[in-house]
């Protein structure tokens, strides 16, 4: 019988993050940090914010001081687990477990990477990446969660409370308007006022108000002026009105100057050392010459000892147990836990099945045969991480893909590939042949000619711009599937029964959709070293699919409004229009919309109801009925979008809320939602405020961006 595979409830999880609640707060945390920093040297101030060099145990680590005493804090990637380290879980990519639309989901994420790096004595997460994907090309998209603000906000918000929750401090980046490898460190990004408050900066004050102790600011520059010594940004808006508490860190070598950086609002700057000169020895020469305020550079101390305070690093923090530099030589600290098993139910609930016809999945156990083809269902032929390569930062594509490469990747401690899977699901009565092999197109046509069902598999990968993979420099050069994909899809002329299967980074283009024969297409993402088995979870049914995609498949490329910019100047014109914003207002039907996921039951809405109120925190309430109509127990993702009074100027429709509702056969229940102030707010440029237009708003609640089930309009005066 097919069920659900369900997470741990919320009431396991509040006890899994109660460390959080017990936490200081912010006002006792800088007493103490003021107690601290107000006996320091401008010297040992100086050494708390400056890197010590590229060649230590973790990605960065900070100077010490000594009367008073405060040890070096370890920075380290990343935002999906512990790089260049062994025995730790690699995990759900950020864009992966964006499609599990489950807050618990995301907040176990959280709390279990939390627990790792506390484990390995690591101080500072580097992550998570909230950056909102504004076009499909760009690398660095799959540590992020996807193309919405909401999402991003929401999925940040979860991760950084889960991480922080295990006294580790979560580190946010790319701050801000990070959207692309090609020429970051030299481009300048111009984006309107209202756009940035909108858009790019939702996300990350919503990490501001999950208490996110630590911020990297990005390598672009910000209407003319670097990332990391932008005052408007990190002081203006960051500091001012996001009213963060913590650290501005920044990103590796993206420091470009000494006093107007410290002026500007950065407080760390990374990886220091010889390479890295501009803080260390001459931030002190500045604040002796009067460049820097003394002042200002205590602050910058208080803000780096006082989050350390806040997350209670001073009680019994573990040793450092990594080492980057040579990894054999790490002390052995296994902090895996029973992490994988959350890895793989998460990793089958963000399945997202996009296409099912004639019910071909789950699949039968009458079938006596299934043809597995393609070298993304295999392992790489090289070895578990690039042939256990480093160096290349898990950058290749040879095997099933499962992450991304760069900052954003982890060591694989092993790798159960979708053939492995499925071997292990199917029993001893099926027979499941298999050809990890794009190229040879009439061995995998043989294959597949005389099975009951074809499982075709290809990908599509990316990265940072540290390591380039068959030519693609951290983006990607195209939407296509890699290693001969698309061309493999055409087993589907041997097999009436074709389902293709897609790891991919982001959006890819599908020149072959309407082959008749190609009756399902899964699309997994990047889930980690459980791949395989969460696959298989879904296929056989023992998972019902719940996935829904964070972001736009587009039936071409030119559809999208941003494309790769090799420019020194990079426009964000599109302004509000991101994502599935842009398909809505110029009418363009994507190829699969934001929010879209099929499962194996169906499920009813009804009965929709709006209250208004002058209460802020609640302006207006809705309730809707939902009912699983199908044959077996489901989950859906009930979706609320809200389009604004024509006067406001704002897309057709934006998303505001989203519930994962789990229903047995028959089932009922009713998903509520609350709508404050800042959810039907834009932000007014000439006021320099959230402001809540008046005039008629229409709630959209639905089972995608495009599939709305009930509307119902309401006014606000």
């Amino acid at each position: 019988m097919l069920h659900l595979l369900t997470l741990l409830s919320t009431a396991v999880l509040l006890l899994l993050v109660g460390t959080a609640n017990a936490s200081r707060s912010w006002e006792e945390s800088y007493k103490k940090a003021d107690s601290l920093v107000s006996q320091m040297s401008i010297e040992q101030k100086v050494n708390i914010t400056s890197g010590t060099g590229m060649t230590g145990l973790c990605a960065g680590i900070t100077g010490s001081t000594t009367n008073p005493d405060f040890a070096p804090l370890c920075l380290h990637d990343g935002p999906l687990g512990v790089r260049a380290a062994d025995n730790i879980t690699a995990g759900l990519s950020g864009i992966t477990a964006a499609q599990s639309f489950d807050k618990i989901a995301l907040r176990q994420r959280g709390v279990y990477m939390g627990k790792e790096f506390y484990g390995k004595g690591i101080n500072v997460q580097l992550g998570p990446d909230v950056e909102v994907m504004r076009g499909p090309w760009a690398g660095r998209i799959f540590e992020a969660f996807g193309e919405d603000p909401y999402l991003s906000g929401v999925a940040g918000a979860e991760t950084i409370m889960g991480i922080q929750s295990q006294k580790v401090i979560a580190c946010v980046k790319h701050y801000i308007l990070y959207n692309q490898n090609l020429n970051s460190s030299s481009s300048s990004v111009v984006a309107d006022e209202r756009s940035f408050h909108e858009v790019w900066a939702w996300p990350f004050a919503r990490a501001m108000e999950a208490g996110a102790g630590s911020v990297m600011c990005s390598y672009n520059k910000i209407n003319g002026t670097y990332g990391c010594e932008n005052d408007e940004s990190l002081n203006g808006l960051l500091k001012g009105e996001m009213n963060f508490q913590g650290f501005v860190m920044s990103d590796w070598f993206a420091t470009h100057s000494t006093a107007k950086s410290a002026n500007n609002g950065l407080d760390m700057s990374m990886p220091g050392g010889d390479m890295d000169t501009w803080f260390g020895a001459n931030l002190t020469a500045a604040v002796n010459n009067g460049s820097v305020s003394e002042d200002r550079l205590t602050n910058m101390a208080t803000r780096i000892v006082a989050t350390y305070y806040k997350m209670g690093q001073d009680a019994n923090f573990p040793r450092i147990s990594i080492n980057q530099a040579n990894r054999t030589e790490a002390p052995f600290v296994d902090v895996q836990g029973d992490h994988a098993k959350l890895v793989r139910q998460m990793g089958a609930e963000a399945v997202v099945l996009l296409r099912n016809k004639n019910g071909i999945l789950p699949l039968s156990k009458k079938l006596k045969k299934i043809a597995v083809v393609g070298s993304d269902a295999g392992p790489d032929p090289n070895g578990l991480n690039c042939g256990d390569n480093d160096l290349l930062y898990n950058g290749c594509n040879n095997g099933t893909l499962a992450m991304g490469w760069g900052s954003g990747s982890a060591r694989f401690p092993y790798l159960v590939t979708p053939y492995d899977g499925i071997r292990a699901h199917a029993g001893k009565d099926l027979e499941v042949g298999h050809i990890f092999t794009n190229w040879d197109l009439d061995a995998a046509t043989d294959l597949a000619s005389d099975a009951d069902v074809a499982l075709v598999f290809a990908s599509s990968d990316s990265g940072e711009a540290i390591a380039s993979v068959d030519g693609n420099n951290g983006d990607r050069n195209n939407l296509t599937l890699w290693n001969n994909g698309d061309s493999l899809a055409t087993v589907a002329d041997a097999n009436k029964n074709t389902i293709v299967v897609i790891h991919s980074v982001g959006p890819v283009l599908m020149p072959w959709i309407d082959h008749p024969n190609i009756k399902a297409i899964v699309w997994p993402g990047l889930p980690g070293q459980e791949s395989g088995n969460s696959l298989a979870d879904v296929l056989f049914g023992d998972v019902n699919p719940s996935g829904r995609l964070p972001y736009t498949i587009a039936k071409k490329a030119s559809d999208y409004a941003a494309p790769l910019n090799p420019h020194a100047t990079i426009d964000f014109s599109e302004k509000l229009l991101v994502g599935y914003k842009w398909f809505d207002a110029k009418n363009i039907d994507p190829l699969f919309e934001f929010g879209f996921g099929l499962s194996y039951t169906n499920f009813n809405y009804s009965n929709l109801k709006i209250e208004t109120s002058d209460n802020e925190d609640k302006l207006v309430s809705a309730t809707v009925t939902i009912k699983n109509t199908g044959d077996i127990a489901g989950t859906e993702v009930v979706q609320a979008y809200i389009s604004f009074p024509e006067s406001a100027g704002e897309p057709p429709k934006v998303l505001r809320g989203f519930e994962k509702v789990p229903l047995e056969k028959d089932g009922e229940t009713t998903v509520a939602f609350e709508f404050e102030k800042l959810l039907l707010s834009i932000y007014d440029v000439e006021k320099a405020a959230w402001v809540v237009p008046s005039g008629e708003y229409i709630l959209h609640v639905g089972a995608s961006s495009r599939d709305i089930r009930q509307s119902m309009v309401f006014d606000i005066n």
